[in-house]
């Protein structure tokens, strides 16, 4: 386990700003992870557990340890009628494992491909896209202690999925280290196609009887053209949640904006576009200082070069002042803002 000061995570962030970290660790097994959990010399000092950076805002300078959680390895844990049972280290590329899995045939996680970031970040994002989440096919995983260093498994409910949510960005947010994945891949797994573009993508690429595959290609195409490729700008992806709200604030905005639109969400609530609501608020392509909102999709934040993590920040923080102000919604941020 080799212990770097001052090191740049310019390349360990998607938005590409740069900052640097008092002191970083790589670590490769979960004994080099529990190692550096325990190491005296960061005792006193803040930690930050680091993935692909894909859901990460810096907005400066990190003055304790970067923990790099970098497990590797892929494996079909078990079988039985009804599902297969795939387990991913946390360090594996989100997208690559959802390419194994349609490689052996096995479906549930095409609506999520793409998804930058790696796999120990997505439970406690509960990510999703086009109609699916993960704890749509999420069976359990297993995180080390970061007080006792003890491995701990967790099960779905103990997970406490919310939309973009989980108890590990809640009560147990910096107590533990996720460490692998384990997904239930039903072998009777419906395709999900009504959300989105999807089925329209599909009848554009002339296909009426998809596969899993075929979907997975399908949201690729999509996602590749809505959304800026993070090695080419910098960005995050979706920077704020879809706002909730109760059915009694959406009808008041209702009559006041005829075309606001809305999707259901659980009993007594509706979730808003944060998208629309930003373009409402005249956010959509527009910039402060260095950092911009996409042109064409005014979700996502984006640094076209030279972005400080404080200026998109500020950038971030007016348009929730903007959206507020016309429609009395607060936008809560999806990435981490360290």
């Amino acid at each position: 386990m080799d212990i770097i000061n001052n090191y740049s995570l310019k390349a360990l962030n998607t938005f590409g700003v740069e900052a640097t970290s008092r002191y970083f660790v790589a670590v490769h097994t979960e004994s080099e992870l529990r190692a550096a959990l325990v190491d005296p010399q960061f005792k006193n000092l803040p930690r930050l557990i680091l993935g692909g950076g894909s859901n990460l805002l810096l907005t400066g300078d990190f003055p304790g340890v970067v923990v790099h959680v970098n497990l590797k390895g892929k494996r079909i844990v078990e079988r039985d009628a009804a599902a297969t049972y795939v387990e991913a280290a946390a360090g594996e590329n989100w997208h690559e494992f959802v390419c194994c899995t349609l490689e052996q045939n096995l479906t549930g996680l095409e609506n999520l491909s793409l998804i930058p970031g790696n796999v120990g970040a997505a439970p406690i994002q509960n990510i999703g896209a086009y109609g699916v989440e993960l704890k749509d096919t999420f069976h359990s995983l297993t995180a080390l202690d970061t007080v006792t260093g003890q491995t701990k498994l967790f099960d779905r409910d103990a997970c406490r999925f919310e939309y973009r949510d989980s108890v590990f960005k809640r009560e147990l947010k910096d107590r533990v280290v996720i460490t692998h994945v384990t997904f239930r891949l039903p072998h009777a797994s419906p395709l999900h196609l009504d959300y989105g573009d999807v089925r329209a993508e599909l009848a554009q690429m002339g296909i009426s009887n998809p596969t899993a595959r075929d979907v997975s290609l399908a949201v690729i195409n999509i996602r590749r053209r809505k959304l800026p490729d993070p090695a080419q700008i910098g960005n995050a992806g979706s920077f704020f949640k879809n706002p909730v709200i109760t059915s009694d604030t959406y009808e008041r905005l209702h009559r006041l904006q005829e075309t606001l639109p809305h999707f259901a969400a659980h009993e007594g609530h509706v979730k808003i576009p944060a998208a629309w609501l930003i373009e409402q608020a005249g956010w959509k392509g527009k910039h402060l200082g260095r950092a911009r909102v996409h042109a064409q999709h005014a979700l996502v934040l984006v640094n076209h070069g030279g972005a400080s993590g404080a200026e998109i920040l500020a950038l971030a923080q007016a348009i929730q002042r903007a959206v507020h102000d016309q429609f009395g919604i607060k936008l809560e941020a999806e990435p981490v803002i360290i």
